[in-house]
């Protein structure tokens, strides 16, 4: 991994600092953040749509003051050495492989996994599917697929309407289209309660060549039925849901217990919507420290 000095504090600094990096893995280049000493225990962080690595910086931040080592990278279509045009290098498998691939790459048999998002989605089929490489997964806002899909079947969950823009989404061109026009004003009212220099970090990545198709053919490769088919976790689990989460809805964050046959807590942060890594911060920052701490890294 190649690491260059990003929002540093200065080198003799005992602050942690953000290093900017390259991770190649499985023939792609992922643009990357680290923080915390190399030898720290390592915790592995996934983003969502439509944002970018850099919305885990007050995680990585924060882990690395307890000593662990932190890294995010910019996932496939959003890095641009990870930038594939065929929608069909976006499923489930090539999608896992990465995370596995950059696994290998740094030498780490196992991590503590966090995902986001799409991210928690991703993450949770790294559980189902290779759970020797976990030591703990921590899930934010995605419930389990399974939970997920049966509270889109429930007319009375409310669910289907809130993952109704899903459809847009898949609508190759017209997507693309809709999310970038008027300077992105749809992907800017997503983000109104981020602060506008965080928007425009995760922007500037979605204006650059593919970068929103690749983005968005997550959605148009991956068949919801794929994702539920991962079985049980057992993997320690900590799921946090926020109560103002505009796409993720109580039925499902409250049934994602029937998809954990390992230790697990559930936790609900109050008068937070879907961004939890940047407005829950330091609520998140905690809970998983606490997490962490619970289940030493054998």
């Amino acid at each position: 991994m190649n690491t260059s000095a990003g929002r540093s504090v200065g080198a003799d600094s005992p602050q942690p600092f953000v290093e900017a990096a390259e991770i190649t893995a499985g023939g792609w280049v992922f643009n990357a953040r680290v923080a915390g000493p190399a030898a720290g225990r390592p915790v592995l962080f996934l983003h969502g749509f439509p944002q970018t690595s850099a919305s885990w910086t007050a995680q990585l931040l924060g882990l690395a003051r307890a000593g662990h080592r932190a890294i995010a990278f910019d996932q496939r279509g959003y890095s641009p050495g990870a930038r594939p045009p065929q929608e069909s290098a976006y499923g489930r498998d090539e999608l896992v492989g990465d995370v596995l691939a950059v696994l290998d790459t740094l030498g780490l048999d196992r991590v503590d996994l966090v995902g986001h998002d799409w991210g928690g989605a991703l993450a949770w089929q790294v559980a189902g599917l290779a759970p020797e490489r976990l030591h703990t997964l921590t899930v934010v806002s995605t419930p389990h697929p399974v939970a997920l899909a049966a509270a889109v079947r429930d007319e009375t969950s409310g669910q289907r309407e809130q993952s109704s823009y899903i459809r847009l989404f898949r609508t190759r061109g017209a997507a693309e289209e809709k999310l970038l026009a008027d300077d992105a004003a749809y992907l800017r009212a997503l983000f109104a309660s981020l602060p506008a220099e965080i928007a425009e970090r995760h922007l500037a990545v979605l204006r650059e060549p593919g970068a929103l198709t690749g983005a968005l053919n997550w959605y148009r490769a991956i068949d919801p039925k794929v994702l539920r088919d991962i079985g049980d976790i057992d993997t320690p689990t900590l799921y946090v849901w926020s109560d103002r989460d505009e796409a993720f809805g109580r039925t499902a964050a409250e049934a994602t217990v029937d998809s954990v046959t390992g230790p697990y807590r559930f936790e609900v942060l109050r008068d937070v919507d879907h961004w939890v890594p940047e407005n829950g911060a330091k609520a998140l920052t905690g809970l998983l420290l606490e997490h962490l701490a619970a289940f030493p890294a054998r």
